[in-house]
């Protein structure tokens, strides 16, 4: 938690641009793994509600009427009962005044809040919520049903948040680098347990097992495979082969904020001459992006002039044939590329996902693509100063991918099927960093980089 002032400011600011109305901002329950009192730990707290609110207690809601210019938080005071099981915790009247905020409440004041509110014909701002607990409270409160509840949400409130969340603050800045951090010792502890004979499962819980005890958790489910085809591949009780490619997509959560890294690297610690082929195209793709990200660039350019680049490489491998250009265009690319060069990343991994990525990576100038590949891209508008993004190329060989364009000859006159047919065994490659947009440029962030051109992987391996 930052100091009070951080949230007495960002509410503010807050007010001024949602302009009037009566703000709900919902924190988490807790969520039940198999049963109610089995919960998954550690609790995870919303993050919109975090960063105007600061506390991680579960139970929470903040309340902001901006015409009346007053804050209150809700929630309920524990028991007695629960303190015997979870120990004594701040009341709810002190965690409110600890971000600043003058009232507080118990829970059932938020019905009359939102009913007096509706009497007057107030405008009530929310989120769209994801998770069904709070759906059935807005219901409760406001009438609105679950299936409606994403087109009822707040469109001013919406466009809000993400203006102040996607730039970040420089305390941000300097907890996403302290993530990066254990990032690192994620990412290179992964490299070093890796090798033959040892479960893809073992090594994905030494991550995690890092994740844990350097941070508060992982930021996402960890990746770790010798399928590096499969997007989200989960680690396995397959042990590790010779001549095989692992991928280790994983981040941490410290601080409320997020780290986001992949790296691919031979089983063996040695590539051979057909992989550093293909990893060497993923390599310069995404070097290329750290060359020419900075404000003012649209995202949806470099993810495009990458797809450009990919291309160029795989015909000189034989792979792709035909014009660049009408390739691209086609969409033939997205047989290798079929994601997304990158995202927003901060206190979420994608950050703000749950507001609708429409408005968080898009914007009037920019409109998400509904081509197959690029319809992933999840951030498409010019970059802007102090966003922080992820810049992550990747190359796979998908084999029911492969099979279904044959069977429909789709882009056949950009794709060496025969060629593709002899890659199916190879998996895929990823290559992942964060990267913070600066005023002429862009930097890693992070102090220590986790190795990941060629040679410098096979001397960390190595060694």
């Amino acid at each position: 938690m930052f100091g009070k002032e951080t949230y007495i400011r960002r509410r503010a600011e807050l007010k001024k641009l949602v302009g009037n109305g009566v703000i709900l901002l919902f924190g988490n329950n807790e969520a039940p793994a198999n049963y109610p009192a089995n919960a998954y730990s550690p609790f995870r707290q919303d993050s919109s509600f975090l960063y105007f609110f600061g506390q991680h207690r579960d139970g929470l809601v903040g309340v902001i009427d901006v015409d009346n210019d007053t804050e209150t938080l809700i929630g309920d005071d524990i028991d007695i009962e629960d303190i015997v099981w979870f120990g004594s915790v701040d009341s709810v009247s002190n965690l409110a005044s600890q971000v600043g905020v003058a009232k507080s409440g118990p829970m059932k004041e938020l019905k009359s809040i939102c009913n007096e509110a509706l009497r007057l014909h107030r405008k009530v701002h929310f989120l769209p919520p994801y998770r069904f607990d709070t759906m059935i409270q807005i219901m409760d409160l406001l009438g609105t049903h679950p299936s409606q509840q994403r087109e009822a949400a707040s469109l001013e409130l919406i466009k809000a948040v993400v203006k102040m969340r996607s730039t970040k603050e420089a305390q941000e800045v300097e907890a996403i680098e302290r993530a990066c951090e254990v990032g690192y010792q994620m990412h290179t502890k992964a490299m070093l347990t890796a090798k033959p004979g040892v479960t893809e499962r073992f090594v994905g819980g030494i991550v995690d097992g890092t994740a844990r005890s350097l941070a508060s958790k992982v930021s996402f489910a960890t990746i770790f495979s010798q399928h590096g085809e499969i997007m989200h591949g989960c680690p396995s009780a397959a042990p590790l082969e010779a001549g095989r490619l692992a991928l280790c997509d994983a981040g941490c959560e410290l601080d409320d904020y997020c780290s986001d890294h992949t790296r691919t690297y031979p089983v063996t610690g040695k590539f051979t001459q057909r992989q550093l082929d293909i990893y060497k195209i993923v390599e310069e793709c995404h070097d290329y992006a750290l060359k020419v990200a900075r404000p003012g660039v649209r995202w949806y350019d470099v993810h495009m002039d990458i797809c450009r680049l990919m291309t160029e490489r795989l015909k000189e491998l034989g792979l792709m044939k035909g014009d660049t250009e009408e390739a691209v265009r086609a969409g033939a690319h997205a047989m290798f590329l079929p994601h997304g060069l990158g995202h927003m990343m901060g206190m979420d991994v994608h950050d703000m996902e749950g507001l609708g990525q429409q408005y968080v990576g898009f914007d009037e100038e920019t409109q998400p693509s509904t081509q197959f590949g690029t319809n992933c891209l999840r951030l498409g508008r010019r970059l802007e100063e102090n966003f922080v993004v992820t810049d992550e190329p990747g190359i796979y060989f998908i084999p029911a991918l492969i099979d279904d364009w044959r069977s429909k000859g789709h882009c056949k006159e950009y794709l060496n099927f025969e060629l593709l047919d002899t890659y199916k065994d190879f998996g895929g490659i990823r290559i992942e960093d964060d990267l913070l947009i600066t005023k002429d440029g862009c930097r890693f962030l992070g102090k220590n980089r986790i190795p990941y051109h060629p040679a410098d992987v096979e001397e960390f391996m190595a060694k």
